[in-house]
């Protein structure tokens, strides 16, 4: 068991992110007024349906895109582009095709400790590698690997960098259930011995459930916005096989469920909520100005 997360670490700010078009002008804005801040060894999950933007919310992040308003402050200091004191893990893995596990995680440990000797970085290598679970699998190049396999890799060369934060962009969408089950498994097995603080996007609920403190849930776009923070009032240790079990996970579930099928759009830009928002008994939420507004009214 961890201990809880700690104070703030990354704050955004007044966020928004508008492409422009054939002409030069300033498209649809994507996503606009996005405020949410992460602590320190949280993990938090971020939903929301296709299109509101929130790939391009941890481009940001990463430094790897630049918002068209606002801010990213990590420890206070402001996100003006790419880092390594964070480790990106996207859906694709992204891995040198020529290179072996070993080499693969090698170059990104020696771009984080340029200094280091052969011995101590081969050293970090192995440590991350056996912590994914392919020790076996170290001198092997990503086409002898599986899919899940070379997932694993991305996850541990991530973590080999000891980032400040790890952001993944829906990093087990293209995997079977029982092996992104396993991954889920072993990334919560790491975030407990690292306390790693994680940004995370997904489409499965179930996943959020198990894997995040805290959920963000994104209206649908353009101009959407976050409108609900869902805290995970299940305690932290949950365990897949008892997660159903437990009365909170209906409850959390079903308002997340809820929100993709029926509430997202009512916060779609122009659209007013047809109803208030509903809060259910149980539930930990936290509620946007325009959330709240209409609750109110």
């Amino acid at each position: 068991m961890t201990s809880q997360p700690g104070p703030d670490f990354l704050r955004v700010e007044g966020l928004a992110k508008a492409y422009a078009g054939a002409d030069g002008r300033p498209g649809p804005t994507v996503f606009d007024q996005i405020n949410f801040e992460v602590h320190r060894g949280e993990f938090v999950c971020l939903i929301g349906h296709s299109g509101c933007g929130k790939t391009t919310i941890l481009q940001v992040l990463a430094g790897l895109e630049r918002p068209s308003a606002g801010r990213v402050l990590i420890e206070g200091r402001p996100v003006g582009g790419p880092g390594l004191d964070r480790g990106v893990v996207f859906q694709g893995h992204a891995l040198m095709p020529w290179l072996s596990v070993r080499q693969n995680i090698a170059f990104a440990v020696r771009s984080r400790w340029p200094g280091w000797s052969p011995r101590e970085v081969d050293a970090q290598v192995t440590r991350y590698v056996e912590m994914v679970g392919l020790g076996s699998a170290i001198d092997k190049r990503p086409a002898a690997l599986s899919g899940g396999m070379k997932q694993r890799v991305g996850i541990a060369r991530a973590f080999a960098i000891e980032p400040k934060m790890l952001l993944l962009d829906e990093p087990f969408g293209a995997l079977d259930a029982l092996t992104r089950g396993t991954i889920q498994d072993e990334l919560l097995r790491i975030c407990a011995e690292t306390r790693q603080t994680v940004f995370m996007i997904t489409h499965d609920v179930d996943e959020a459930i198990l894997l995040a403190d805290t959920i963000l849930l994104m209206g649908n776009g353009p101009q959407a916005r976050i409108v609900e923070v869902v805290r995970n009032t299940m305690p932290r240790g949950r365990q897949r096989a008892g997660l159903h079990h437990d009365p909170q996970y209906y409850r959390i579930r079903n308002h997340l469920l809820d929100f993709l099928v029926d509430r997202s759009a009512r916060f779609s830009h122009g659209r007013a909520p047809a109803r208030p928002p509903e809060v259910r008994p149980g539930l930990d939420l936290e509620l946007s100005p325009e959330a709240r507004a209409a609750l109110q009214g």
